[in-house]
This record gives C-alpha cells, sequence and structure tokens, in this order.
C-alpha cells in the first residue's frame, strides 16, 4: 500500500502541474481577446493567469510554480517567437505569483475569505503589492532590450500593473471560493438567485451598452448578492460586470464611446476596481456578522443546557460531586 502511495504521488503532482498550466495558458488566451491601445501599446485590462496562479499556489502550495511557469512560456510562445527577453518574462510572471503567496501566508491568510483581514490581504498584499513585481521587471526588461522607448516605460508599466492586479482580484476569489459553495437550505433562496441571475443578466448588458453613463446601476446589484450570497455571489456578479464592461471598453461602445484612448482606461480599471473592491470587503463584512451571530448562538445553546442541567440538581461535567445529605462536619 506505502509503495502504490508512493509511485501515486509523483504522477497526481505530474497532473496537477499540467492543469495549472492549461489553466493558465486558457486564461491568457481569453486575457488576449480583450485589449486596449494606450500609448501605441497593447495591453490587457484584466489578465486572468495572475488570478489562476496566486489561486492554485494557495490551494495546491508552491510546489505547483512548474506549471506557472510552463504556462506563462505557453502564453509568450503564442504571442511572439522567443528571444532574449522570454527568460526575463518568465521570471517576472512566476515570481509574481510567488510574492503574492509568500506575502499572504506571512499575514496568516485563509482561503475560505471569510474575515475582511483576509480580504484586505488579498487586495494590497496579494493584487496591488505583489503585482509590482511583474509589470516593474517586464516594463524595465522591454526598456533594456530596445522594444520599448525609455519615454514610455509608464505608460506599460502601470496598464501592465492594474491588469495583473485585476486578475488577482476578480478571479482568485471565484476559484478560491467555489469549491465550498453548498446548496441553499430552503428553496426560496433558490429563486431569490434565479431572480438575481435574471435581474443582472438585464441590467449590466444595459449599463455597458448604453450611451450614456450608467455603469453604476451595477452597484445595487452587487450590494444584493453580498448581504444575500456572500463572497460566491458577490464575486460572480463584480466578474460578470467587468468581463462586459471591458468587452464595452475595448469594442469602444456604450459608455466608451468617443472617449480618448486613455479616459476609457482610466474609466474602465476604476469601474473595475470599486466593482472588485465592494464585492470582496462588503460581501467579508457580511460573513464576520454571520459567523458571529452563529457564535452567539451557539453559546447561548450550551448555556441553555448548562441552566437545564443546574435546574434539575445534575452535576456538570466537570464539576465536584455534590455532597449527600447528613453528611459531612456537624
Amino acid at each position: 500500500m506505502v509503495a502504490r502511495q508512493d509511485l501515486r504521488a509523483p504522477a497526481v503532482y505530474v497532473l496537477q502541474t499540467l492543469v495549472v498550466a492549461a489553466c493558465y495558458y486558457a486564461g491568457g488566451r481569453l486575457g488576449l481577446l480583450y485589449e486596449l491601445r494606450v500609448d501605441g501599446s497593447v495591453v490587457s485590462p484584466i489578465w486572468p493567469p495572475t488570478g489562476i496562479a496566486v489561486a492554485s499556489l494557495l490551494i495546491l502550495g508552491p510546489r505547483i510554480w512548474p506549471g506557472i511557469a510552463l504556462g506563462t512560456l505557453l502564453v509568450i510562445a503564442h504571442l511572439t517567437s522567443l528571444g532574449p527577453t522570454t527568460l526575463g518574462l518568465l521570471f517576472a510572471n512566476t515570481a509574481a505569483p510567488l510574492c503574492a503567496y509568500w506575502l499572504l501566508r506571512r499575514a496568516g491568510f485563509r482561503t475560505d475569505l471569510g474575515r475582511l483581514r483576509d480580504c484586505l490581504s488579498l487586495v494590497f498584499l496579494g493584487g496591488f503589492a505583489a503585482m509590482l513585481v511583474s509589470s516593474t521587471i517586464a516594463a524595465a526588461l522591454l526598456v533594456v532590450s530596445g522594444d520599448l522607448p525609455a519615454g514610455r516605460f509608464w505608460s506599460v508599466w502601470l496598464p501592465w500593473w492594474v491588469g495583473d492586479a485585476m486578475g488577482v482580484l476578480l478571479i482568485a476569489p471565484v476559484l478560491l471560493v467555489l469549491p465550498r459553495v453548498r446548496s441553499p437550505a430552503h428553496w426560496t433562496r433558490w429563486k431569490e438567485a434565479l431572480a438575481l441571475m435574471a435581474v443582472a443578466g438585464a441590467v449590466v448588458p444595459f449599463a455597458t451598452q448604453s450611451t450614456g453613463s450608467l455603469l453604476f446601476i451595477v452597484y445595487p446589484l452587487l450590494i444584493w448578492s453580498a448581504l444575500r450570497f456572500e463572497l460566491p455571489g458577490s464575486a460572480l456578479c463584480a466578474l460578470f460586470s467587468s468581463v462586459l464592461a471591458t468587452a464595452a471598453a475595448t469594442e469602444h461602445s456604450g459608455p466608451f464611446a468617443h472617449v480618448p484612448d486613455m479616459q476609457i482606461m482610466i474609466n474602465l480599471h476604476a469601474f473595475n476596481a470599486a466593482a472588485a473592491l465592494t464585492a470582496l470587503l462588503l460581501s467579508a463584512v457580511v460573513t464576520e456578522q454571520h459567523n458571529t451571530r452563529r457564535s452567539v448562538e451557539q453559546a447561548c445553546q450550551e448555556l441553555v443546557e448548562v441552566l437545564e442541567h443546574l435546574t434539575a440538581g445534575e452535576a456538570l461535567p466537570h464539576g465536584r460531586p455534590q455532597r449527600e445529605e447528613g453528611t459531612g462536619a456537624a
């Protein structure tokens, strides 16, 4: 039995590595479908591979990093021929998720995202801080290799950093929370979920395709999903809204029509960041309140049981035995 398990472990590791690489590559292909041209550079407003990489490391551990490196290599090979900058880009896109994993573990991060501090850590450590590694190394490498003029360093660095961070904020929570989704206890919650899906399916496309600035009408849906379905609902709603907004921005339609490219990038990143933060932080507060209420209810139930034992004259489980009548000192 031990020998069979020892033989099975390497096979499982190889399979996990290949699955991570395939998911990373698929996420990269999806991210390349929506690109913006800013100051002569083509950038992806949401880069899903970073969220896939961070979630994979948190779920499977740091030993899965070769899958991230292999996925990065496949994406680079799809974009351009392999050259001197390939190794640097490979290092940058692999080091950033590993840095996010290290920072989150140092902060005591829990993958269930049931605490406000976990969501704040994911946003500021796993997203904004760790993704500085990939954007800085990649932009500097392009300047050094001559592929990017030095004067356009910041015009590439900023969209690269925000795109990687949005991948973590929008994709990683969905991958971390979905395996823990449980069926609602009442059929009425299913009806409410269907109602939310129907409303979101009508409101979000309208908001992202309307020529007026109506993106703000998405936020009541994010609040509704966070209050009633916590992070699983709000994360999916935020991802759905951001994907449709990004599609409208890349097509220069809806609220992004007849708007300069730089303004499109600013408006889109502001909306995506606000949607992700609303979904994460509000749902975390709601989850903490629900957990506190369950703890109080459990404590009250235990107190009621203790009082029932005392009322019945029974000894407590760890208390001293009662003295019998007529014994003891006179």
